[in-house]
């Protein structure tokens, strides 16, 4: 059945991941600036953001101010610039100016968790890899595929359910799947094309569900004044 849905969801979404930008460098770095932030938002800052800092060199000897301004629009962005800036420098002086290949060494990395560790195996070193976002963990979830709170036990119960070797493909079509059908609120079960293989208990009655909710929201604030 797991195998099924991710069949069906391939083809749907043949395109790359959004921060999937073609090289290990650039897809580390727009996929940190990605946390909590939308992948639209970061393509548009990072254009300008690679002219600035062409280089690990560059971005280790750049100022938090200037890293800061080009980034300003991102979520988090003094954070985020704190740990680029440390991240190149761990690069450069740690692994010699490439981006490492493992899940181990990525994650010594400033800023950089399991997540952004796997898209980069995942995308750009052909590594298997899961990358649990927000997106991943809400549908599988409601799938029925793992009961889990923790987003790295999601990703251990999907490990241990999906062949090895379809690992790279739940992050690619899930995100997407999550943006179009799947959504936080209002999920459009109705014309999910994998509704069938979904053990999400509201799927199909979500807009009666919500009316049930504010029904019972009023009939309390009325007995309330009563």
């Amino acid at each position: 059945m797991s195998l099924q849905v991710l069949k069906i969801l391939s083809k749907l979404y043949i395109k790359s991941g959004a921060v999937d930008l073609g090289n290990p460098r650039d897809t580390l770095v727009a996929t940190l600036l990605s946390a909590r932030t939308r992948d639209e938002q970061v393509l548009k800052v990072f254009p300008a953001f690679k002219k600035c800092f062409p280089t690990w060199k560059k971005l280790a000897q750049a100022s938090l101010a200037d890293i800061e301004r080009s980034i300003k629009s991102i979520n988090y962005y003094h954070t985020k610039s704190r740990a680029l800036k440390s991240l190149a420098q761990k690069i450069i002086t740690d692994f010699h100016g490439k981006v490492p290949q493992t899940m181990e060494e990525l994650i010594t990395l400033p800023g950089v968790g399991r997540k952004t560790a796997s898209c980069v195996l995942s995308y750009e070193f052909n590594t298997p890899a899961i990358a649990v976002d927000t997106h991943v963990y809400r549908v599988t979830r409601r799938l029925g595929w793992s009961n889990s709170q923790k987003r790295d036990d999601v990703e251990k119960d999907l490990q241990k359910l999906i062949p090895k070797k379809h690992w790279n493909t739940i992050n690619r079509v899930f995100v997407p799947f999550g943006r179009e059908f799947c959504k936080p609120q209002n999920p459009r079960c109705s014309t999910c094309p994998i509704a069938k293989y979904c053990r999400y208990q509201l799927k199909n009655h979500s807009s009666s569900r919500v009316h049930q909710v504010k029904s019972l929201k009023f009939i309390k604030r009325s007995l309330s004044y009563s």
